[in-house]
């Protein structure tokens, strides 16, 4: 039985596993030559894949199965690639700190956006709705809160430093005074002129 079902056609699943192996061993051993010639460790700057890439299989399944499960799956899919994505960036920049509100990126950006891809793969424009919804809330909560550790806590360094809240005062201040005194500005709600 099994001959006459492999002389069908070729088992994709297998082909498909075996491949990813074949890559997958050729990748380390690499990685072990470049570290005994070269002296260089890419252990230590690629490992977040380990987190990317079996996120995105989660996504792709996600996205080509038939079920009603696949939008919960694109989800979980995309918050785990977003989190190696995250960590393959900190690692590469030394930027730990930025977990203080790159959190947001994680849930519910990546939440959204997998939701978001589910919905324009199937034609589901309820999920599309809703994952760009909680993706544009998720990327707000982002900006504000990067703007709000980085700019003005500081926590990797990147503050207003010494002089910028002295000059972030004076440029609010002078805009409150040009508001205030050019004319035409109460002309128009119907006071003073």
């Amino acid at each position: 039985m099994n001959n006459s079902a492999r002389r069908g056609g070729p088992d994709f699943a297998g082909v498909a596993v075996g491949a990813i192996l074949v890559l997958l061993g050729v990748f380390f051993l690499f990685t072990q030559l470049l570290g005994q010639v070269f002296r260089i460790d890419l252990g230590h700057y690629f490992w977040p894949f380990f987190v990317i890439v079996p996120g995105a299989a989660l996504l792709s399944l996600a996205l080509m199965g038939r079920t009603r499960a696949g939008e919960p799956l694109a989800m979980i899919g995309a918050m785990v690639s977003m989190t190696g994505l995250l960590l393959f960036f900190q690692n590469l920049t030394n930027l730990w700190a930025s977990w203080s509100y790159a959190w947001a990126l994680i849930a519910p950006t990546s939440l959204g956006l997998g939701q978001l891809a589910y919905g324009l793969v199937k034609g589901d424009t309820a999920a599309q709705r809703s994952g760009t919804r909680l993706a544009t809330i998720g990327f707000i909560i982002f900006l504000v809160a990067g703007v709000f550790f980085e700019l003005i806590i500081g926590v990797s360094g990147f503050g207003l430093g010494r002089w910028g809240w002295s000059l972030l005062l004076i440029a609010a201040g002078v805009v409150l005074l040009l508001r205030a005194i050019l004319p035409g500005r109460h002309a128009a709600g119907g006071g003073v002129e």
